[in-house]
């Protein structure tokens, strides 16, 4: 069995998201030793950011009349979804960035739906699929950024609703605490908040090592 992971976060140490992800795939190696981990790092190693325009253009152009850059974004388009088509599981960190969803995870999203396979279908209809997503702040209801999350519903709404996975969010929030000053009286909550994530986080990845192998 294969499982595709991929990281949104701009960093490689220290990333709250790739913690909780992490931990996903060690479960999951736990239950499929020797399996394969197909990894993509989009946050480091990012697409090209002229990719989805020439992959648009390229679907109005005759094939004969494209230009190299047109083929090789509509080539990298097919290698993504090529990606999650073979995976028997998935596992997506993204990270809440400015409020809104990773520019590098939109960039992926917007290049994959390029693909005649991907565009307007629910191309992963009940592929098991995780997103670990983290928020440095709090934004449940009562608090002063409450509604101020435009990361998760997009990132629900693309990933169950769009490409029909059957979608687990792990999430953990306050990841700016010990971080940023202004928000220490929040400790106590923030290491419950942790604590949950990372319980969750493991649970799900159990769920994923449970799959039961490929015949």
């Amino acid at each position: 069995m294969t499982l595709f992971r991929l990281d949104a976060s701009i960093r490689t140490h220290g990333s709250a998201s790739r913690e909780i992800a992490d931990i996903v795939e060690q479960e999951w190696r736990a239950g499929h030793p020797g399996d394969a981990v197909v990894q993509r790092h989009i946050g480091v190693d990012v697409l090209p950011a002229t990719a989805w325009a020439a992959a648009v253009s390229a679907g109005t152009t005759p094939e004969a009349e494209r230009t190299e850059e047109q083929r090789e974004a509509v080539a990298l388009a097919a290698t993504l979804v090529d990606e999650l088509l073979a995976a028997d599981a998935i596992l997506f960190a993204v990270p809440l960035y400015n409020y809104g969803v990773s520019q590098h995870f939109k960039a992926y999203v917007d290049l994959v739906s390029t693909d005649p396979r991907a565009f307007g279908t629910p191309f992963l209809a009940g592929k098991p699929v995780v997103l670990a997503t983290v928020r440095g702040g709090a934004y449940g209801a009562g608090t002063p950024r409450a509604g101020w999350d435009h990361s998760t519903p997009y990132l629900r709404r693309i990933l169950a609703d769009s490409w029909g996975a059957d979608l687990t969010v792990v999430e953990r929030e306050f990841t700016l605490v010990g971080v940023n000053p202004a928000l220490d009286a929040f400790a106590d909550e923030a290491a419950r908040m942790h604590a949950g994530a990372l319980a969750a986080a493991r649970e799900a990845g159990r769920a994923l090592g449970a799959l039961p192998a490929a015949v």
